[in-house]
């Protein structure tokens, strides 16, 4: 066991005194018995500067007084430390960069910000290499910082190259850091996170109301949103900090359940990935060229118990004007397993002939005559999409998948706007969601199967995030959850008209989830169109793709 420690503190614009600050929350942690020390990011001095000059005047060199002394405290306790720093750079960037140091307060590893958020990048340079992995004492490290976290790509590499800890500096206001950002995380990559926040002011009191009214973010928003905490590798947070105030969030973890990848089924999600179907993530962006698509439509995700008439469901969906039915994987097969007989009443061709007479599109799930398992859309015209399972799931046996369809996720062009089908247990891959917003889609259709606490609420609810793509989630009902609506909002960029106050969230769409047999609410394709979340930072286009070998290798 390792005790952790996520430190949270104020940071202003005194170097000295934050430096004094960081050495005190780092003896009060250590005096709590934490082996591991994480610190918010931007220590140095209040992320806030009158120009790129300004930046550079305060930012720290590796050589100088405030690293050695930040060295000098992990070599005194023996522990490891990570703190972030504005860094300037031998090639001249100044950076954001998480410096971690050993028990003897060397310096492990340096990794800059891959990913900048709005203002940032009117003073700070981008991460142009990565650090890997840093194996330790204590086991296998990533390190990344806010922004970074906000999209899956930078802590997904760590994870695919063998992390079970990961670190994370966060220099934020918002509250969906801490519901959704930083726990998911560790619940798609199975691996331990401690991430560090800061409270106070994030804008130096002088200016902080006219950057409030520039943001569009109400001052009291303008601080730290805290919540710092330890979130262990089935997305659990284990410990977590208040929201305002100075606090050490301390847990003990055990590193080694961070080698398990496997679900409930026996899947191991990262022995199951497959890179070469990646390589879209890093191509050079092209940018959205798909129109916007209608901005609401009607949609209905089927929750079934065992006891439901599933046809008696889906005529009464159609019934009722939905655009778009989804049904659970393998509607038509008791328990979606392949091996029961199907049910005719479900068959792609029983639901073209329900739909006759109407423009409603039914999203399920079917064997095709490979034994192939496929998402199907079918309308009253007949089949309009075949989408093949990507990944393989040991849930479904010996059920193929597809070779190497292009491109991997196809899109069908519907009156309302563009559909994609993510089939079953591709839905656990962050990177099939990415392939669908690449192809521009406005919403994803998901026949799956709920088999972990977080299936929804993280792992699906960030799919829609970090994409922007609203998603309709089919699944047969249980202990667990079952169906779920996820329609984006329009209040989404920083620095722009908000049609709501802003009350502390940016990037977490609301999650409509199946009370009954079913769930139906509005989907907004339109909102898809809009990428950017601050000024400057697009969520899909922003990716860090230069740095994403090890994703697709």
């Amino acid at each position: 066991m390792v005790r952790v420690a996520a430190v949270q503190y104020a940071v202003g614009e005194d170097v000295g005194a934050n430096l004094e600050t960081a050495l005190r929350m780092i003896d009060s942690a250590v005096a709590q018995g934490a082996e591991v020390v994480v610190l918010p990011e931007f220590g140095n001095h209040v992320s806030w500067y009158a120009d790129r000059e300004h930046a550079h005047r305060h930012a720290e060199t590796l050589d100088g007084e405030f690293v050695a002394a930040l060295a000098g405290r992990a070599e005194k306790h023996a522990i490891h430390l990570m703190a972030n720093v504005t860094l300037a750079r031998e090639d001249g960037r100044v950076a954001g960069s998480n410096l971690l140091f050993g028990p003897d307060g060397a310096i492990l590893a340096v990794s800059d910000k891959q990913v900048l958020m709005g203002s940032e990048r009117d003073h700070l340079d981008g991460a142009v290499d990565r650090a890997g992995v840093v194996e330790t004492a204590i086991g296998r490290v990533g390190l990344y910082s806010c922004m970074d976290g906000v999209i899956f790509e930078t802590p997904r590499t760590l994870a695919v190259e063998g992390a079970q800890l990961l670190l994370n500096s966060l220099n934020s206001f918002a509250l969906d850091e801490a519901s959704l950002h930083v726990p998911v995380r560790a619940a798609e990559n199975k691996v331990w996170v401690v991430a560090a926040n800061k409270v106070g002011p994030l804008v130096p009191e002088h200016s902080i109301e006219k950057v409030a009214s520039q943001v569009g973010v109400p001052v009291d928003r303008l601080h730290g949103a805290g919540e710092s905490q330890v979130v262990a590798p089935d997305g659990t947070v284990v410990a977590i900090g208040p929201r305002t105030g100075e606090a050490v969030v301390l847990a003990d973890i055990d590193l080694s359940l961070a080698d398990d990848k496997t679900r409930p089924d026996g899947t191991d999600v990262m022995a199951a990935r497959r890179p070469q179907v990646y390589a879209p993530l890093a191509a050079e962006p092209r940018g959205r060229r798909a129109p916007a698509g209608a901005e609401e439509i009607r949609a209905c995700a089927l929750a079934p118990t065992a006891r439901d008439d599933v046809p008696a469901l889906v005529a009464a969906a159609i019934a009722g004007g939905a655009d778009l039915v989804v049904l659970p994987e393998l509607a038509a097969h008791p328990d979606g397993l392949a091996g029961a007989p199907a049910d005719p009443a479900l068959a792609p061709e029983a639901l073209c002939r329900a739909l006759a007479g109407t423009s409603t599109l039914v999203v399920s799930s079917a064997l095709d005559a490979d034994g192939a398992h496929v998402g199907v859309v079918v309308s009253a015209a007949g089949v309009e999409l075949a989408q093949p399972q990507l990944h393989r799931s040991r849930r479904h046996g010996e059920l193929t998948v597809a070779a190497l369809p292009e491109p991997a996720i196809a899109v069908h062009e519907a009156p309302w706007g563009r559909l994609a089908v993510v089939v079953g247990d591709d839905a656990l891959y962050p990177e099939t969601f990415r392939l669908a917003a690449l192809s521009d889609a406005d919403v994803v259709a998901v026949p799956f199967t709920v088999a972990e606490p977080h299936d929804l609420d993280l792992l699906l609810l960030e799919r829609a995030a970090e994409n922007r793509l609203n998603l309709a989630v089919s699944a047969r009902a249980g202990r667990l959850g079952g169906a779920a609506l996820i329609p984006l909002s329009a209040d989404f960029t920083l620095w722009g008209a908000w049609r709501n106050p802003f009350a502390g969230v940016i990037s977490r769409p609301e999650l409509l989830t199946a009370q009954g047999p079913l769930v139906v609410g509005t989907l907004r394709p339109a909102c898809a169109t809009n990428r950017f979340v601050s000024r400057g930072t697009d969520v899909v286009d922003g990716r860090p793709w230069q740095l994403l070998d090890a994703l697709v290798r």
